[in-house]
């Protein structure tokens, strides 16, 4: 099968490559780019742990393919530190202690970064349900969403 080279700009970063055409978003970014940060919890797009931002929009890099990637922007979990300083909402997650065994960490940071880009000042409500697409076994979802709170605060200058 021909590979469909692809350029996109990926954390800011211009970026080509070539992928299957039936290739998923998430298999390009883990096993071509390097970036494992999203996660395969699933591969039916029903869990969140390969939630990536596209174009400013929320989605799950499992249902997406390589190739549609071409002239986007992708924002995935390694772009949301600058350099050693995290993003407010990695500080808060760990000063939470918002998550365990870390398979749908990132998927959490980046609908949160999402959430609160559209929403600086959600409700509990509306957090809990920007964040339902996103599944924990773990932790239960009250560190998770007390970490986006008090990120939301920061982030706001509160």
């Amino acid at each position: 099968m021909a590979g469909v080279a692809v350029s996109t700009t990926i954390n800011g970063d211009a970026v080509e490559y070539l992928c299957q055409p039936d290739e998923t978003l998430l298999d390009v970014l883990r096993d071509r780019l390097g970036l494992t940060g999203a996660k395969e919890g699933c591969g039916t797009g029903d869990c969140g742990a390969c939630s990536v931002i596209v174009d400013g929009r929320l989605v799950c890099s499992c249902l997406v393919l390589g190739a549609e990637a071409e002239g986007r922007k992708v924002e995935t979990i390694e772009g949301m530190a600058h350099g050693d300083q995290l993003h407010p909402l990695q500080q808060k997650f760990l000063e939470h202690a918002a998550l365990q065994c870390g398979i749908c960490t990132p998927g959490f940071l980046i609908a949160a970064k999402d959430l609160l880009e559209k929403n600086p000042s959600p409700t509990e409500e509306e957090i809990r349900f920007g964040l339902a697409g996103n599944l924990c076994r773990c932790t239960g979802y009250d560190k998770i969403v007390r970490a986006v709170q008090d990120a939301a605060n920061v982030m706001k200058g509160a």
